[in-house]
């Protein structure tokens, strides 16, 4: 896995295999640049692409968060799923420790959030029941 670190006002790319890491590049840290706003103008299919697909609130439902900073290794449940308090519902890994996350509370489950292969922060939601 690749990542880009600034320490100091240098910058490293550094990748991890294995446990091990090595650093690709090192260059002087840049002020970061403010983008342009970007303008959009309403076309007639937009309010039918955002009809279709209304998502879940976080509000609405019971929302299961990343116990840790990590990586999504698995989602256990989809859409519908009936879940009972406990029941693992999706497993996260950092530094080669993989962690089961379990549903708070009994309940379907409303929306997944997260994707395998995504990189969460601690008390980011994963999914709402």
């Amino acid at each position: 896995m690749k990542y880009v670190v600034t320490l100091r006002d240098k910058t490293y790319e550094v990748e991890v295999e294995h446990g091990e890491a090595m650093i690709l590049d090192e260059y002087e840290a840049k002020a970061p640049v403010a983008a342009a706003p970007v303008v959009s103008t309403p076309t007639a299919a937009a309010p039918v692409a955002a009809a279709a697909a209304a998502p879940v609130a976080v509000g609405d439902g019971t929302p299961v968060t990343a116990p840790m900073p990590a990586s999504v290794v698995s989602i256990n449940v989809k859409v519908g799923d009936a879940v009972a308090e406990g029941d693992v519902v999706a497993i996260v890994e950092a530094m080669k420790m993989s962690v089961e996350v379990n549903a708070p509370c009994a309940g379907t489950v409303k929306q997944v959030i997260a994707a395998v292969g995504a990189t969460v922060d601690t008390g980011d939601t994963l999914l709402v029941i």
